[in-house]
């Protein structure tokens, strides 16, 4: 990256694409969307999911990239385009940090996995390991019996009875080697959150191993992390490739593939498919966490972001299909060996990554091999979303409070600093999630923390923008910047059709919330509901406290506040001056009658129509505000 006043840039025009689709394209392409497909109409899902791109996907990365690029801020800063709304940085914030404390355990259990993919024999292929327990069938994983405990066909859910020493004993649910695997060696789950236990050291061992990459990846910004998201965004797609090409050539395969491509037209008329398709493309954008923002605002000011979000727009849905590919043409052929339907073998989210997929990994001959790519791709697809959203949170920090950074740690070393900061708090924050009641904590925290709240976030960023800065005067601040005409459907999607599909999706989300349970079968005791909830209200509280607080106190009366809450504030950099970019020349501000507030903010408080667009005429009020209430508003430039 270059430095320019002081803020990076990308060195070229492919690092900022190749930084969207590294952080888009993530876990939730591959274990949550083949699941989606398959259970909401097949094929004819990819109609719902193509409407709510259109519709919710580009409309909201065009506005938080576009933002991020207009203002040169983070997701905080960048907020200060509509004074009143800057809670949703605050919000965007919160939610970003609460998702990275999760995502690292994830990647955790990624680098748990790999090390013991490397050996001779995958350990969850057999029930003689020293954490099984007397439960355990290998029956259940390959469809006959290989254990002398019991020799006739009988379901996992049927009770089977256990020899011992003369002594006949009876279990209760039958599991399968993976299954244990998962839940007694690397989790070490106990019976619920009220039992948190101990931390497990190889997973606090992963964690830190985890979070040391993504701090030497980022704590000299995103110029030290180029090579790396490069890899990140580029990689997985490789692994993807050469998984889908041995999963093809499996016996079963193209059974699953049919499985998953079937349409099932009638469910079209199911709003729970419409509902479902929304909030993918919602999650899988990564929509309403600062991300988007924080990557834009590294762009040139004339940069065309327009073209690189509808190329990140379509790499992610190409990668969601490709995933359902891979992830089922694999479960076909689990499936053809184990003698069972596929819907008893497809699963979602780390049901999927964790426990399903490596099941079928080690039927396949040479699995140890097939199992270090899938998690090497696991992990990298993690990386990759994770690296951007960390440095979004330094990055947001960075820009808003450098003043104080200045202040008390004054150092060439402030952007290490605080990104050791960033990492050593989550890295704390994360300890709950890898002890023995862990995943009861990660479950809640993925819950409500980082996935609900963003549904409301997002519907606050068009409402923002849209009617309280306005649309029209948006749209022309972009074509300045962008350097070309903007069609009406953009207009059309900010004010109208977006903020109304995100508003049915949060009335459907209401209406269809069912407590957390963790396995169908453990329900979580009140404290922890309302410790979730407690989650979910800190990062959307911040919109209308914040709102309230620069309210009450602005001086003067209501009309007045609302009118300087909604001054434009932009620094001087971010609107031209000095700025090579857009080439303006110093002489121009004689045209103006310049003055300083009690601030020392430089107050322009004329309109000269022969400045040139890309100056100044999109930050002084615009003619659709003359006759209204806020037609005296005046734009503050922080010198």
């Amino acid at each position: 990256m270059t430095n320019n006043h002081n803020r990076g840039t990308w060195n070229n025009k492919a690092d900022f694409v190749i930084a969207l689709i590294s952080y888009g394209v993530g876990l939730g392409n591959v274990w949550r969307f083949p699941y989606l497909a398959y259970s909401s109409g097949g094929g004819a899902f990819l109609i719902p999911s193509l409407v709510s791109s259109v519709v919710v996907g580009i409309p909201y990365a065009l506005l938080e990239v576009s933002l991020g690029q207009w203002m040169k801020e983070g997701g905080i800063g960048a907020w200060n385009l509509t004074p009143l709304f800057k809670g949703i940085g605050f919000a965007n914030l919160i939610i970003v940090f609460f998702g990275n404390v999760y995502y690292e355990v994830i990647l955790a259990w990624s680098l748990r996995y790999l090390y013991d993919s490397f050996s001779y024999e995958l350990p969850w292929k057999s029930c003689s390991n020293k954490w099984n327990s007397k439960c355990c069938s290998e029956e259940l994983l390959y469809g006959k019996s290989r254990d002398p405990i019991s020799s006739k066909n009988i379901t996992k859910t049927e009770p089977l009875l256990i020899f011992d020493n003369n002594s006949i004993s009876e279990c209760e649910k039958r599991l399968d080697p993976i299954t244990e695997y998962w839940e007694l060696n690397v989790l070490g789950i106990s019976k619920g959150i009220e039992h948190v236990g101990s931390i497990k050291p190889d997973l606090l061992f992963a964690l830190f191993l985890a979070w040391l990459i993504v701090y030497f990846s980022i704590f000299r910004g995103m110029k030290n992390s180029q090579l790396i998201v490069y890899i990140t965004a580029t990689m997985p797609y490789v692994f993807l490739f050469i998984l889908l090409i041995r999963g093809l050539f499996l016996p079963g395969s193209i059974d699953g593939i049919i499985y998953y491509l079937k349409p099932d037209w009638p469910k079209l008329l199911e709003f729970q498919v419409w509902s479902d398709a929304g909030t993918q493309v919602f999650y899988s954008y990564g929509i309403g966490i600062a991300v988007l923002v924080a990557l834009g605002s590294y762009n040139q000011f004339n940069h065309n972001s327009y073209r690189d979000v509808i190329i990140f727009t379509i790499s992610n849905s190409f990668t969601s299909v490709l995933s359902g590919f891979v992830i089922f043409s694999v479960l076909g052929y689990m499936a053809h060996i184990q003698g069972v339907s596929i819907n008893e073998v497809a699963e979602e989210g780390p049901g999927l990554a964790f426990i399903v997929y490596p099941q079928a990994l080690s039927l396949m001959p040479f699995s140890p091999i097939w199992s270090v790519m899938f998690f090497i791709m696991l992990f990298l697809l993690g990386l990759g979303t994770q690296l951007v959203a960390a440095e979004a949170i330094t990055t947001a920090l960075i820009d808003e409070y450098m003043p104080y950074f200045k202040k008390y740690i004054n150092c060439k070393y402030t952007k290490e600093i605080v990104s050791a900061i960033n990492v050593s708090v989550s890295f704390i924050c994360g300890l709950p999630m890898i002890t023995n009641g862990g995943m009861y904590v990660f479950q809640i925290f993925d819950y409500y923390a980082a996935s609900r709240t963003l549904l409301f976030v997002g519907l606050f960023e068009c409402i923002a923008i849209a009617y309280f800065y306005g649309v029209k005067k948006y749209c022309k601040n972009l074509e300045t910047m962008w350097e070309f005409k903007l069609g009406p459907w953009l207009k059309i999607m900010w004010v109208f059709a977006t903020p109304f599909f995100t508003l049915v999706l949060i009335v459907f989300t209401v209406l269809t919330y069912e407590d957390l349970t963790y396995n169908r079968t453990y329900k979580y005791p009140h404290w922890a509901l309302m410790f979730g909830w407690g989650l979910s209200i800190s990062s959307f509280i911040c919109i209308p406290v914040y709102a309230l607080v620069k309210v009450f106190i602005t001086p003067g009366n209501l009309k007045e506040r609302l009118i300087r809450l909604r001054t434009y504030q932009f620094k001087i950099h971010q609107i031209g001056l000095g700025n090579p970019v857009q080439n303006v020349d110093r002489k121009i501000m004689n045209d103006y009658e310049k003055s300083l507030d009690e601030n020392k903010n430089l107050i322009i408080t004329t309109f000269d129509e022969n400045i040139p667009v890309g100056d100044f005429q999109n930050c002084s009020t615009s003619e659709d505000d003359n006759g209204s209430q806020f037609a005296d508003s005046r734009t503050i430039i922080k010198p």
